[in-house]
C-alpha cells in the first residue's frame, strides 16, 4: 500500500529534509507500507525550491513541484493532489508541527475503514491570541456550513484514494480543502494527537492571509445571505412597529417633541446594516466573478520526479 504525503512549502529550507527523512524513517518501520512524497514550493524567498530538488535527486519517491507565485497554502495542496498516486494521502506542515511520528496513528485509523481523518492536537503550540483567534474563526465556520456533527477539522490529515479523486475535480479558485472533505464524504473520524512547537522560524500566516483564508467559506455556503434576509426582515418589522408606536403617542400627545438624536442613531444603525448586506453581496459577486473568468487555482513553473 502506498501512502502520498503532501507538503506545501513555504520558506522551509531548514526544515523540509528533516520532514521527510523523518517521515520515511517512521514508514519503514509500518508494515505493508510504501510512501511517496509530493513537496510543492509556493514562491519560496528563500533556497526552498533548491532544497526540494536535492530531496528529488536522493530519493526517487520524493516529487518536486514548483509554483509560478504564492498561490497560498490550500492552493498548493491541490496542486499537489494532482501529483499525488497514493493509495492514502496525507497533508503536512513544512515546520514540523504536524509531526512524522504521528503518522501510524492516522494510518491505523484508516485501516478501519474510514474515508477521512483529522488529527486533533490534545495542546495547540500557539500563542495565546492565535489560540484565541482561531478557535473563535472556527467556531463562526464550521457553523456556517455542512459538517458531520461532533467532528474537528485540521491541517493534520488522511484520506483514501477516491476522496483525492473527487477533490481534484473542483476548479474553483478560492479553496478551502477541509470543507471539500466534508462536502465529499460523510465517513470522517478524528484522532487525538500531540501538536509540536515549530523547529524554526514564525507562523506564516499574518492577519491578512488568515482573514483571505476564513472569508473563503463564503464559496460553500450561503448562510450569511440567509442571515441577512432574516435580520433585514426583523429590522424592517421593528421599524414598521415603531413607526406605528411614535404614530399613535403623537396622536395622543401632540406636545410629544420627536427627539433629533434617536432618529440619528436609528438611521446610522440602518445604514451600518445596509453596508454590512452591501459588503456580504459585494464578496459573492466577486467571488463569482473569479470562478467565471477561470482564475487559476495554481501555476506550475517545473516539476522534477513527476
Amino acid at each position: 500500500m502506498l501512502l502520498s504525503i503532501v507538503i506545501p512549502c513555504y520558506n522551509s529550507a531548514g526544515t523540509i529534509r528533516k520532514v521527510v527523512e523523518m517521515s520515511m524513517d517512521v514508514i519503514k518501520q509500518m508494515k505493508d507500507l510504501d510512501c511517496e512524497f509530493v513537496l510543492v514550493n509556493d514562491f519560496s524567498r528563500d533556497s526552498t525550491r533548491d532544497e526540494i530538488w536535492r530531496l528529488a535527486r536522493d530519493y526517487p519517491n520524493v516529487k518536486g513541484i514548483s509554483l509560478a507565485k504564492n498561490f497560498g497554502q490550500h492552493n498548493a495542496i491541490m496542486a499537489g493532489l494532482h501529483e499525488a498516486s497514493g493509495d492514502y494521502v496525507m497533508g503536512m506542515d513544512d515546520d514540523m508541527q504536524t509531526h512524522p511520528s504521528q503518522i501510524p496513528a492516522f494510518i491505523e485509523k484508516m485501516r478501519e475503514g474510514y474515508d477521512v481523518v483529522f488529527g486533533i492536537y490534545r495542546k495547540r503550540k500557539f500563542n495565546f491570541v492565535k489560540n484565541a483567534l482561531s478557535k473563535a474563526a472556527s467556531f463562526i465556520m464550521w457553523h456556517m456550513v455542512e459538517r458531520p456533527k461532533g467532528l474537528e477539522a485540521s491541517n493534520f490529515w488522511c484520506c483514501s484514494r477516491y476522496v483525492r479523486d473527487e477533490l481534484v475535480k473542483y476548479d474553483g479558485y478560492n479553496l478551502y480543502l477541509q470543507i471539500l472533505f466534508y462536502r465529499t464524504t460523510g465517513n470522517i473520524a478524528n484522532i487525538e494527537i500531540e501538536h509540536f512547537s515549530r523547529e524554526e522560524g514564525t507562523s506564516n500566516y499574518n492577519f491578512r492571509k488568515s482573514l483571505k483564508l476564513f472569508m473563503t467559506f463564503m464559496n460553500y455556503t450561503v448562510v450569511p445571505l440567509r442571515m441577512a434576509t432574516i435580520m433585514g426582515t426583523l429590522l424592517s418589522a421593528a421599524g414598521f412597529i415603531a413607526t406605528v408606536v411614535v404614530f399613535v403617542r403623537k396622536l395622543l400627545d401632540p406636545e410629544i417633541t420627536i427627539g433629533w438624536s434617536s432618529l440619528m442613531c436609528v438611521i446610522m444603525l440602518l445604514f451600518g446594516f445596509a453596508f454590512l448586506i452591501l459588503g456580504i453581496i459585494g464578496e459573492y459577486i466577486g467571488k463569482l466573478i473569479l470562478n467565471i473568468n477561470k482564475t487559476p487555482q495554481y501555476v506550475v513553473r517545473e516539476k522534477i520526479n513527476t
